[in-house]
């Protein structure tokens, strides 16, 4: 069983959590079309001002019900987008007046976020952007964002009085201002670099990364720092996105905290139109399988323009809900199993190192039996997770014998019932010696 390395920040809390929610939440929830609105349709800031930010008013907004629906899912932290890339703030910072309390909402919309969170247990997130399409000293470049496909010669005059170095300066003074603000903040997700080979990207130079990372150690040693400020070393966590690894992410050659985050569509912010909803079965599965390759899911809620979670949304929450209830102990404190367990054909591993416990989540159902390469003799007591049934070690019946044809003795034949347990994953839990 692998164990990562570690790093500057407090991952002893995150590695047993093992399930997050992100949220996307800003003016593209107006428009409804995809976070990176402005840049797939090239939308000037003053256009887009005009429509979005005069008319912000999210008259619904109720964080104690985002907070409920993520620990009635069994979540037990939370990522907020406190700034993506279209520049818009949450908070009410003194840095910039392109904030929530200047639109129609007229209030910091993070404070009561954080302390509804807070009050049902759940640790906090926050996540900044290092992108900023509004921001008057940010360089605009030929690959991302609304201006990027304007000649040589009009970005040259559009940047002439930007300072790259003056906004690093203001990234500094935001991110002083949510870590000192706000209580303890758990984890800091930065998003993102992309230094080019044209010299036009933008990478730890342009973010003066190095200063920020020293800021932030400085201000929160604990906090947990994602991976994407293009530094070295120095961050705890790698942040695979919209895909699950097939094992353990490494770096360098050696084992790293990790966690996959994803989204139930195929957009991070509020997306009415989208059709591509992944199942509750699925996301429950893409659960399981970050945490048998050591992993933690960070799944993502993409708010309306009136402050709600989409019915769509909820649904699936609380589908995993219901799973998780009966099922957490196959999540929370557990990990990639021990190599000497050989993963049963269409089946996860997970182990709890503290119980020493192992659990099988089928993802499709065995007839009658369940075959357990090299688990003989080492398994004390098995049982349906759900609900306690004990499940007989060895298979007794007519049939185990020739059952047995092709296996060693080192196989322990598990029987099932003929019909699967009416959960969307099921989980067999084994006490071993």
């Amino acid at each position: 069983m692998l164990k990562p390395a570690k790093t500057p920040g407090d991952t002893s809390w995150f590695v047993n959590d093992r399930f997050g929610m992100f949220i996307h939440w800003g003016l593209y929830a107006l428009p409804a079309r995809h976070e990176w609105v402005r840049h797939n349709e090239k939308i000037p800031t003053d256009v887009y001002d005009a429509k979005y930010f005069t008319r912000f008013d999210p008259d619904l907004y109720n964080p104690e019900l985002w907070a409920k629906a993520a620990d009635d899912a069994g979540m037990k932290y939370f990522v907020v987008t406190t700034k993506h890339h279209e520049g818009f703030c949450l908070w009410d910072t003194k840095y910039t007046d392109y904030k929530a309390p200047n639109t129609p909402a007229k209030r910091d919309l993070l404070r009561p976020m954080v302390d509804a969170f807070r009050g049902r247990g759940l640790r906090t997130g926050f996540y900044y952007s290092l992108l900023d399409w509004h921001h008057p000293d940010y360089v605009i470049d030929p690959h991302i964002g609304p201006y990027r496909e304007v000649s040589v010669e009009e970005r040259a005059k559009m940047n002439a009085k930007r300072r790259q170095a003056r906004y690093a300066e203001y990234m500094r003074n935001q991110i002083r201002e949510l870590l000192t603000k706000y209580g303890e903040v758990d984890v800091l997700w930065f998003d993102f670099s992309y230094p080019k080979p044209d010299g036009l990207g933008k990478g730890k130079a342009d973010w003066e990364s190095e200063k920020l990372y020293k800021l932030v150690r400085k201000l929160a040693p604990k906090v947990i720092l994602d991976d994407r400020l293009d530094l070295p070393a120095g961050w705890d966590v790698k942040t695979p996105e919209q895909f699950t690894p097939r094992g353990w992410v490494m770096h360098e050659g050696k084992p790293v905290v990790w966690e996959a985050c994803q989204t139930f569509s195929g957009s991070w912010g509020y997306h009415r139109d989208e059709q591509t909803w992944r199942t509750t079965d699925e996301l429950v599965r893409t659960l399981i399988d970050s945490v048998s390759k050591g992993g933690n899911l960070l799944l993502n809620v993409g708010p309306t323009g009136r402050g709600e979670f989409d019915e769509r949304a909820l649904s699936r929450l609380q589908g995993m809900g219901q799973w998780m209830r009966r099922h957490n102990r196959s999540i929370y404190g557990c990990t990639q199993a021990p190599d000497e367990f050989k993963t049963p054909e269409h089946c996860r591993l997970t182990y709890n190192p503290k119980s020493k416990r192992l659990y099988i989540h089928l993802f499709a159902w065995p007839f009658k039996y369940l075959f357990l390469d090299g688990f003989a003799g080492r398994v004390e007591y098995a049982q349906f997770l759900h609900d306690a049934s004990e499940l007989r070690l060895d298979a007794t019946d007519w049939t185990a014998g020739s059952a047995r044809a092709g296996s060693t003795e080192k196989t322990l034949l598990l029987q099932l019932p003929a019909i699967s347990p009416n959960v969307a994953v099921p989980v067999i839990e084994l006490f071993l010696k």
